[in-house]
């Protein structure tokens, strides 16, 4: 086919200027340098032929290079064209042309300038440039929880003198800047830098430096209560963010991934991956098993909270020349830390294990501790236990229990599975909801078929109307657990605000003689000194705690062996017992270090202990202390309790 010449000018234009703003201000030079060149001629075959070019201040006629001086000065300032004004006819012809081809260049020019900048500033507000940081967190995604996020990398990095968080999302820059500068006014060491793109795209992973970033964390792109569908597509991006991220390294993945994944079909597609640098978090399945501790065991939420920030005491995986010493014996040769368990390839982690256990050199011993740098083992012994000091080794009583759920969650279904492992047959779950749709329904009948142990019955009524809620009877029940009142995705505020009025209707009814333990979710970290006035005994920060377990992977992968074990029935958890269950007769003025000796004569490993007098002061973190120093006086009240790591809550 033959093209006419036209048809390929306009092709090869076309093609030119697709290349962009670079080919339009060279083809904008081009046309200014080729017209200064044309005019000139013009005017000195003007000048030439009829010698009318005179020059204003001396009435002579000019040179030649006076005339080219002139003409630029016509085209890149029009106003120059009065120079001309006591040339002749022809010359003011010229200097007309050469403002005119000025003015409409010159103009294009500007123009493209403008546009330019524009554009330049817009990806400057866009963050679309290329980051050059290194040793890094990359934060892919953006979601609620992502102020708390970077809360607790801030609080990591406190001990470097410089460090960095790049967030990479779809998110809008400036209110992802705007967000952060409002919520984290203050990131101390730490500068945070957001950009904006898909970061399942391998070119904008690579523009954020991802090669050489310490680890990466992957985000939800939707909330927990969102739809199933929204929570597959976040699924599917977080998939393809973790092959773009293995993409940038040849395929070859070398840097810790943890994705917060809903779907049980995408986390069982990322275990083909068989790459341990890569994790895979259902925090729901975490927030139930959570949920199902912290009632049977009150304040264990906020001994979560202290070991799983990085704001207090914290768990380290840490090596040794051990010298044979017995683990029941370790914690009388650390100035600061709790042993809790060993790690190794062959046997991964072993939590509480046996007392006579001989620690080999070269084995990786799990310590809770203030910080890693004030773990010191020098195989000397600082603390000496009073071993006379006997306990009475007294045992919970198990027994059926009764639970209110006020409103429904998928956080629910876990917790009840959960319950399975924890609770006795028999034991009752009524769930209280105000108009249920057929969908809640169905699930809490599928729920009471699969757990047909438990008694599971669905209550069409209103926890938000006092007198409904006052019909049935909170006095009656062991533990009440407040979820979201709609099925339907709601913000973490208008969740939030429905829980702290459900639990002011709760104040009225019941008193703390009742005895009754009620658990409440709270989204939204920022509500959790509202929440505390309402004398609740457990509130658990869900966002706060799941970006706290996506922080803590994050700088060290092995806590997923912890976390898998601590929340699973079959290991050993962490529980709050009451000092009752150990001595007789009060009060018991001893050392920190001879609670350690008394829990261990439980098989148990003492951690720190709980004042009961001061379990609604929020200032002295409802009355918990974990790892004290070991020659720490404490009196022992019979309503105190002692935070243990053992095999069950009795």
């Amino acid at each position: 086919m033959k093209y006419s010449f036209r048809e390929r000018l306009n092709y090869k234009a076309e093609r030119f200027l697709s290349k962009g703003g670079v080919s339009i201000f060279k083809l904008l030079t081009i046309f200014f340098i080729v017209a200064f060149i044309v005019i000139i001629a013009i005017r000195l075959l003007l000048v030439t032929f009829f010698h009318d070019s005179i020059d204003p201040v001396t009435q002579a006629n000019r040179t030649f290079l006076d005339d080219i001086y002139a003409v630029w000065l016509q085209m890149t300032d029009p106003g120059n064209m009065n120079q001309d004004i006591y040339s002749g006819v022809y010359t003011k012809i010229a200097a007309i042309i050469a403002g005119l081809v000025g003015v409409i260049l010159l103009s294009a020019l500007i123009a493209f300038i403008t546009t330019a900048l524009d554009t330049m500033l817009y990806d400057f507000r866009k963050g679309r440039g290329k980051v050059i940081e290194n040793e890094h967190t990359v934060i892919l995604g953006w979601n609620e929880r992502v102020v708390d996020v970077i809360r607790e990398l801030i609080l990591a990095n406190e001990s470097e003198s410089k460090a960095s968080v790049v967030i990479l999302s779809k998110e809008d820059k400036e209110i992802m800047d705007n967000l952060i500068q409002k919520r984290l006014p203050d990131t101390m060491t730490t500068e945070v830098i957001t950009t904006q793109g898909d970061y399942a795209n391998i070119n904008e992973l690579k523009r954020v430096n991802l090669e050489l970033a310490k680890s990466v964390i992957i985000l939800a792109s939707c909330s927990e209560s969102a739809t199933l569908d929204k929570k597959i597509t976040s699924d599917v991006q977080s998939v393809k963010s973790i092959l773009a991220i293995a993409a940038c390294q040849n395929g070859d993945n070398q840097l810790p991934i943890i994705a917060e994944i809903f779907t049980k079909e995408k986390r069982d597609i990322i275990s083909f991956f068989n790459d341990d640098n890569i994790i895979a978090i259902d925090s729901w399945d975490i927030m139930g098993k959570l949920l199902i501790q912290t009632s049977l065991t009150s304040g264990l939420d906020t001994v979560y909270k202290e070991i799983l920030s990085f704001d207090g005491c914290e768990i380290y995986f840490y090596e040794d020349d051990w010298n044979n010493v017995l683990f029941k014996d370790l914690s009388y040769y650390l100035k600061d830390g709790i042993p809790l368990g060993i790690y190794s390839e062959e046997d991964g982690l072993v939590l509480r294990p046996p007392n006579e256990t001989v620690l080999k050199n070269g084995d990786s011993v799990v310590i809770l501790a203030e910080d890693d740098s004030t773990i010191s083992y020098e195989n000397k012994q600082y603390f000496f236990p009073n071993t006379d000091k006997k306990i009475i080794d007294k045992r919970l009583e198990q027994k059926k229990k009764r639970i209110l759920i006020l409103g429904w969650h998928k956080v629910a279904e876990v917790f009840i599975e959960e319950a399975a492992d924890y609770l006795l047959e028999g034991s009752d779950f009524d769930i209280m909801f105000d108009a249920p749709t057929e969908e809640l329904k169905d699930i809490i009948n599928d729920v009471a078929s699969e757990f047909s142990d438990f008694n599971v019955n669905l209550h069409d009524s209103n926890p938000l109307d006092l007198e409904k809620l006052k019909d049935i009877n909170p006095k009656s029940y062991d533990t009440i657990v407040i979820l979201s009142q709609s099925m339907e995705e709601q913000s973490a505020d208008k969740i939030d605000s429905d829980t702290l009025i459900i639990l002011l209707l709760l104040r009225k009814l019941v008193t703390e003689e009742d005895g009754l333990h009620i658990i409440t979710q709270v989204l939204n970290s920022e509500n959790q000194e509202i929440i505390t006035q309402t004398n609740v005994d457990d509130f658990i920060i869900s966002n706060k705690l799941i970006t706290m377990i996506l922080a803590q992977l994050s700088e060290e992968s092995l806590m997923k062996t912890f976390y898998d074990d601590i929340f699973s029935e079959d290991g050993s958890e962490i529980y709050v017992k009451p000092a009752t269950l150990y001595f007789d007769s009060f009060p018991q003025n001893i050392s920190f270090a001879d609670t350690i000796f008394c829990a261990q004569q439980r098989d148990e490993i003492c951690l720190g202990i709980r004042k009961g007098d001061l379990s609604k002061s929020l200032d002295d973190n409802f009355g918990i202390q974990l790892n004290p120093n070991k020659d720490m006086e404490i009196e022992l009240t019979e309503n105190d309790f002692l935070i243990v790591l053992s095999e069950d809550e009795l």
